[in-house]
Parts: structure tokens; sequence; C-alpha cells
């Protein structure tokens, strides 16, 4: 990744690996408490959760395939760290996502309450793939390359492309599932916002 200040202290690989781990895992939480609410999210997951709800194509299939094409500008891009590291997030992010209903059964589930629980697991997950500069594909890795080249804040142009997405998510989910989406919409991206700053957290990944 560009922009790194490598006198910065170094995260080990296990540090590296423990964190994909914990953060796909916070993520791919999320993901279920969306999916049992019938709520989206933006960007590449958005078009996964349409999938799901409009042709019962199971999300972490879905998530998996739609973000194949993204891994090139992945490599080209961010280098082949963080293309290995995202790869592995995604995966463990499909898998995920299916596999917790063998742990955990969710009765009732208010649609607001995901939203907002849901959206702040997932913030969280994602801030501590970026910190370990691994993302989940897709619209991460260009809201990322964006701020890295251009200084363009990763969660504000990702708060964008997530509020377009569940605009045309109209189309096929009620409006108010579309409300709750956004109010989890605005969680999600509002820890980013806050937390997702160079000048805060300077630790990087060489491994």
């Amino acid at each position: 990744m560009s922009n790194l200040d490598v006198s910065a202290p170094r995260h080990s690989l296990g540090e590296d690996i423990f964190a994909i781990l914990v953060g796909t895992l916070f993520i791919s939480f999320g993901i279920v408490l969306f999916k049992k609410a019938g709520l989206l999210t933006g960007g590449t997951s958005g078009v996964a959760f349409l999938a799901y709800y409009l042709a019962a194509i199971p999300f972490g299939v879905a998530f998996f395939v739609i973000n194949l094409p993204f891994y090139i500008l992945a490599l080209m891009r961010m280098g082949w760290r963080f293309t290995v590291k995202t790869f592995c997030a995604v995966a463990l992010v499909s898998v995920m996502s299916e596999t917790h209903a063998y742990f955990i059964e969710i009765g009732k589930l208010q649609p607001f309450y995901a939203g907002v629980v849901g959206g702040l697991m997932l913030g969280m997950g994602f801030i501590v793939l970026f910190r370990h500069q691994a993302s989940l594909g897709g619209i991460n890795i260009l809201a990322l390359y964006l701020q890295d080249k251009y200084g363009i804040r990763a969660g504000k142009f990702q708060m964008g492309i997530d509020l377009a997405v569940l605009i045309v998510s109209l189309l096929a989910v009620e409006w108010r599932l579309v409300l709750a989406s956004i109010v989890g919409a605005l969680a999600m991206n509002a820890v980013i916002w806050i937390n997702h700053r160079q000048d805060r957290y300077v630790a990087w990944s060489a491994a």
C-alpha cells in the first residue's frame, strides 16, 4: 500500500491473521443480522444481497463471485500482499455468513435495531481489516485506492456509493426496510469515517 511510513510499528504475520479472522467474524455476523431482518448494504455486498433476495442465490456464493473481477485492480494498484489478504477476507466472509446459522438461531429481530447494531459491527470489522491492509474487495478496494492516491476519505466515498445502491434497491425491497438499511449504512460508514485516519493509526503490515 502506498503512503505507509515504514518507520512506524509493524504488524506481525500472526497479528495480521488474527485481525483478518476477527474482522471477518464481525462483518459476517453483521451480515447475518441484515439477512434476518431483510436489509441490504451498499457496494458489492449490496448486489449480493439483491441476488439473495431476488434469485435465492446464497449470499456467500454471490458475494464471492461478484468480487472476482476486482482482484485485478487490487493487484495492479494495491500490491499482491493486499490482494492475498483481501481474497482471504472475502472467502472467510462468504463462508462465515452462511455458517453462523449452525451456531446461533435468531428469532425476532427489529429492522432498525438490526440496521444500527449490524452497521456498527460491519464498520468495526472494516476498520480492523483496513488497519491490517486488507478489505472486502469491490468498492472497498476502490475506496482505499482513492484515499491513498488522492486523499479522498474512504468512509465518505463509500457512504455515497452505498446510498446510491440502497436507492436502487427500492425496486426490490419494501421502503421501510430500505430506510432501516440506510440507517445501517450510516452507522457503518460513520465508524469508518471517524476511525480510519492515517494520522491516528500508523502501524502497517509487511507480511
